[in-house]
């Protein structure tokens, strides 16, 4: 389902004389579906990075990414476009909507844009802001007055609102208590089980051995004259 190859990033300091920092080269993964795995390796070794390429955020120099049939390297922007609404799905830690949208709207957006009706959109996002113990007082108000916490658990329903044959989860329990950690754990394993292909950070070490089912540490990936 996702499939990388001999994957390559530098980056450009235009404000430096135009110096170049290799940061990857030779990066290559595969994912199947109903698979989970850890991107691991010490601060600054490239976990973002490699996040940010897969999503499209980031440019690379040579190789390919492929989710499903698309190269995310070739593809042109309405082709990223259409792969975030239906295939990849990517939760994140930080929580950016458009001030003075309903949280159950930010939650049933993903729905919206692939044409579930109205009714049934709500319904699922209604679904998981209660199953993440968001009061129902709130899901008429913007999730941008919320707590860290609320908002890491809006942004997690809406990464799952839809079922994405793909994820990308960079610390997903990070600064939630037991009880919402182990919702979120749980989703992650029922995203699993339908087959999701997931590539994940995880500082938790006890959600990330309960998940993984394998680590990739990418400093495996530094390039040589930068290691």
């Amino acid at each position: 389902m996702i499939k990388i190859e001999n994957l390559s990033k530098s980056f450009t300091l235009h404000n430096q004389g135009g110096a170049v920092i290799p940061v990857m080269a030779g990066a290559n993964l595969t994912v199947s579906p109903g698979e989970c795995v850890a991107l691991v390796g010490q601060s600054g070794a490239g976990k973002s990075t490699l996040m940010r390429m897969i999503w499209g955020n980031y440019l690379c120099q040579t190789g390919s990414i492929r989710i499903g049939a698309t190269d995310v390297v070739t593809a042109a922007p309405r082709e990223i476009l259409a792969l975030r609404r239906q295939t990849l799905g990517y939760v994140s830690q930080f929580l950016r909507v458009v001030p003075r949208v309903p949280t159950v709207d930010v939650v049933a957006e993903p729905l919206l844009t692939l044409g579930v009706p109205m009714a049934e959109a709500r319904a699922r996002a209604e679904t998981l802001l209660a199953r993440l113990n968001i009061p129902q007082r709130l899901w008429s108000l913007s999730p941008t007055t919320f707590s860290g916490g609320e908002q890491q658990r809006v942004n997690i329903a809406r990464g799952f609102a839809h079922a994405y044959p793909a994820l990308l989860l960079d610390e997903p329990t990070a600064s939630l208590d037991a009880a919402n950690r182990e919702v979120v754990l749980t989703l992650i394993e029922d995203a699993k089980a339908r087959g999701a292909a997931i590539i994940g950070i995880f500082h938790d070490e006890a959600a990330r051995n309960r998940l993984c089912d394998r680590t990739v540490d990418v400093t495996a990936f530094t390039p040589k004259a930068a290691a």
